[in-house]
């Protein structure tokens, strides 16, 4: 059904296409019958996974970039995720980069986008979570900076969204890794991010003085780091306290791509996801996994595509796994057939 489906919606523009695919889902749980029949073939599997004190009622999230304003939480979770990572929010509303900004290399089951956090701001979210009925799935919230805000100045975009969205999440996560601000994978380099993390941590810390529960804190990086960047985020990590990782983002690299080379350049910038990133995301948590304490929570996302992919993360060191590229290729029965792989390992 879903393969169908597939065809049809990659006759469209990719954002256009994602756009009409939530609306026909909205529209379908809205009718019982179809309601029932959606909810009883991608009901929620797999065995609740405790990470980072949080209980998840499968090992199966949707990465952040997919529901950007927590728009679809209902939806998502009548497909089975066992969490769904909103965001990047920043601060303010922006527009994000101009279109076309999303295309599909469907040689490779890839993607690209500089899509540029493109968002209705850390107010509009506030809005929509304080209206929702929690249900079983979890929220994470990815936090960013607005482009126009300097470097020097991030910290306050980031704390000004941990403060004011730290009440909705089950968990937040810090993103310094995008491709698609100018600038910001800089943020990666240990002095700022020690900065800007203990600040968050800082921030907790109070928080949790006054009686509001416990968050957990992650950071997310990018696959393109070296070994030397990354034994510095293992420093960090177990320096600053911080609760776990989100490895990876999307890459820069061009390697190996089955898409015609001129194809891909007149594509131009953007990040890279899908199948071509399977292996140096396999790569990146691995080298992570053997410089940090076996109980150090790391969420796997990157290049996620088949139940298989799901099942060498999870042996990797990955606590849970998240989809995103996988998703739009493969769809709801991905969804299931990890839930049900991960849940038997």
């Amino acid at each position: 059904m879903y393969s169908l489906l597939l065809r049809l919606l990659f006759l469209l523009p990719p954002e256009k296409a994602h756009h009409v695919t939530m609306s026909l889902l909205r529209f379908a749980l809205a009718m019982p019958v179809l309601q029932t029949f959606l909810r009883k073939r991608w009901k929620m599997l797999g065995k609740p996974v405790t990470v980072a004190g949080v209980t998840f009622p499968n090992a199966v999230g949707l990465a952040a970039g997919f529901d950007k304003d927590a728009r679809y939480l209902d939806e998502l979770e009548a497909l089975g995720f066992g969490h769904v990572e909103v965001g990047t929010v920043t601060p303010r509303p922006q527009a994000g980069n101009p279109k076309p900004r999303l295309f599909r290399l469907v040689q490779d089951k890839a993607l690209i986008n500089r899509m540029g956090f493109n968002n209705e701001g850390m107010e509009a979210m506030a809005a929509r979570l304080g209206k929702r009925k929690p249900g079983q799935m979890r929220l994470g919230i990815n936090i960013g900076k607005n482009k126009d805000t300097p470097n020097e100045a991030a910290t306050d975009d980031y704390l000004r969204c941990f403060r004011r969205l730290y009440a909705f999440a089950d968990y937040m996560v810090v993103n310094v890794s995008s491709p698609n601000t100018p600038g910001l994978r800089a943020l990666q380099d240990k002095e700022p991010l020690t900065r800007l993390l203990q600040t968050l941590l800082n921030e907790r810390a109070q928080f949790v003085q006054q009686g509001i529960p416990n968050k957990p804190l992650l950071l997310k990086i990018a696959p393109d780091l070296s070994d030397t960047q990354l034994d510095e985020i293992a420093e960090l990590c177990l320096e600053t306290g911080i609760d776990g990782l989100v490895v990876n983002n999307t890459t820069l690299s061009r390697a190996g791509l089955q898409t015609p080379e001129s194809e891909v350049t007149v594509i131009g910038a953007g990040g890279l996801s899908g199948a071509p990133l399977t292996r140096r995301a396999d790569e990146v948590l691995q080298y992570l996994r053997n410089r940090l304490p076996a109980s150090f929570p790391i969420i796997g996302v990157g290049g996620i595509m088949t139940a298989d992919d799901a099942a060498e993360r999870h042996k990797a060191g990955a606590q849970l796994v998240q989809l995103y590229t996988g998703f739009v290729y493969g769809g709801p029965d991905l969804v299931r057939a990890i839930s049900r792989r991960l849940a038997a390992s």
